[in-house]
């Protein structure tokens, strides 16, 4: 349990890392979130696929509905994010409706910190290695998030002092949802492979759909363009790790 408490605030943490840097210094998180990205990227693809995966399947007798619940997990965060971006469109953009994308954001934040503690919980489950990793790439592309949803409330009105605020309490759902999900992980009835792959479909959504094409965005100025590269050392980076770890 203390592991658990331990690895859900470090990715409790980095939710408010970037956010915190936004608020003092604007142009440096814009070129953390630029870099940080890809890295996020390489790190969640290969946490999925080199880790969550294959201990999934290794703990079910079936790997059908490893796979399955992998597919139900890419989908549900797909559905999640088209019912905010039609809740954004439906709404507009006049400043009578700032106050109603804020609590949006607010939600959907919470909500995506609740999943990160599941992920962080079900993993350490399975074995410390494991949750390691799934906490890296929890706080990997936490910074990057995090920083865009703060711009977005304060871009709305909410004061600075406010968004601190409600996102240092939403950074704690992470601890609540992984010491709930770790309290229920003892019970033979708790589906541990199964939200692992779930964990894993949420990963491979956040990577390819939101993170990625990030990737082939212009940035500005003549600079050579590192981001393919981080990428691929985000996944090098989790390999190494995970070798290491088992020598």
């Amino acid at each position: 349990m203390l592991e658990v408490i331990f690895l859900s605030v470090v990715g409790g943490v980095f939710s408010l890392a970037g956010g915190a840097l936004l608020l003092i210094k604007k142009k440096t998180a814009d070129g953390m979130a630029i870099y940080a990205t890809p890295f996020a990227a390489g790190v969640m693809l290969a946490a999925a696929f080199t880790d969550l995966l294959p201990e999934a399947i290794k703990e079910s007798s079936d790997t059908n509905n490893v796979l399955v619940m992998t597919l139900y997990g890419f989908l549900g965060f797909f559905v999640l994010e088209r019912l905010v971006r039609w809740f954004n469109h439906r709404n507009g953009h006049p400043s009578a409706k700032k106050g109603a994308m804020n609590s949006l954001v607010m939600i959907g934040d919470t909500l995506h910190n609740g999943l990160d503690g599941v992920a962080i919980a079900v993993s350490l489950l399975i074995s410390p290695q494991i949750g390691i990793v799934t906490t890296i790439a929890v706080a990997a592309h936490e910074i990057p998030q995090e920083i865009g949803d703060f711009g977005i409330m304060l871009k709305n009105g909410m004061s600075r002092p406010r968004v601190l605020l409600f996102n240092f309490f939403s950074a704690l759902a992470t601890v609540f949802t992984a010491v709930v999900t770790y309290s229920l992980g003892n019970n033979s009835w708790f589906p541990g492979p199964s939200l692992l792959a779930i964990t894993a479909g949420f990963f491979i959504y956040i990577s390819a759909s939101d993170l990625i094409p990030e990737i082939h965005e212009k940035i500005e100025g003549n600079r050579w363009d590192i981001r393919p590269l981080l990428l691929l050392l985000g996944v090098l980076f989790i390999i190494i790790f995970m070798v290491v770890t088992k020598a």
